[in-house]
């Protein structure tokens, strides 16, 4: 009984360690599914979209602009799923992939619809 075990103890370690050193699996992203260019380089917005949709939103509440580069309503027109018309559906969906991965809460869609005008609610 205790082979066994050891024996698929052995063979995850001999897995584990085929893996390259500091390589860590990445998210599943979709593609956006409309445009060709984002609004800025993807590693930018990466690293800030949640401030710069947090100020677009600060603009919006005190000043009542309801456009600009970097709405809430322009992302969800292009990175929402082929499949589910969604960002935040399924979870390959542009928001809820990395947003799980990193274990951050997404709290834009309890008062923000997470399809494009248009799409079945």
């Amino acid at each position: 009984m205790r082979l066994p075990v050891a024996l698929a103890l052995l063979l995850l370690a001999t897995a584990a360690l085929a893996q390259p050193a500091g390589r860590t699996p990445q998210p599943v992203v979709e593609r956006a599914a409309k445009g060709s260019q984002c609004v800025a380089d993807p590693a930018f917005m990466r690293r800030n979209h949640m401030d710069l949709l947090k100020h677009q939103r600060d603009d919006t509440v005190r000043s009542g602009v309801r456009s600009g580069q970097f709405s809430l309503k322009s992302c969800i027109e292009c990175h929402a799923s082929r499949e589910t018309g969604s960002v935040t559906k399924g979870e390959t969906n542009f928001c809820v992939s990395c947003h799980s991965y990193a274990a951050v809460r997404i709290d834009c869609f309890e008062c923000h619809s997470s399809k494009p005008a248009g799409v079945g609610r």
